[in-house]
């Protein structure tokens, strides 16, 4: 059976014309996706939320030294903040997320799938009937 954690709060785009604006936005991770987290950020009037995928070890990594090439990539900021850089079709977007928030999020998703462990969480068969069924 999978288990989730989400941790919501604020995050700012720090090279956005307004970079004091906070954001909602919520960290996922699911034990039924085990290498991989989700940063998302809810529905604002007409827009539909939007939701990146990474691995969770790249979050992990760049919380204490820059990590990642391609579309994601992680940096520690200053003043306890993790700079998640997420390179899209039209540009890129900085995401400035709190140091403790991540850390803690980190924590939860360590302790319901240690590091090493998470070839234990995949369902492979139910990945092959799902990819068969075009889910």
């Amino acid at each position: 059976m999978a288990v989730a954690t989400c941790w919501s709060t604020a995050v700012t785009l720090p090279h956005s014309p307004h970079p004091e604006l906070a954001v909602e936005a919520g960290l996922h991770f699911d034990t039924s996706l085990p290498y991989a987290v989700r940063l998302v950020f809810p529905p604002v009037g007409r827009v539909d939320a939007v939701e990146w995928v990474f691995g969770r070890d790249l979050l992990n990594e760049g919380r204490l030294a820059p990590a990642g090439h391609g579309d994601v990539t992680v940096r520690p900021g200053a003043d306890g903040e993790v700079l998640v850089t997420l390179h899209g079709g039209t540009g890129a977007a900085v995401v400035n997320v709190p140091a403790e928030i991540v850390t803690g999020f980190l924590v939860e998703c360590y302790a319901l799938v240690p590091a090493g462990r998470e070839h234990e969480h995949l369902d492979v068969d139910g990945l092959i009937v799902r990819v068969l069924e075009g889910r």
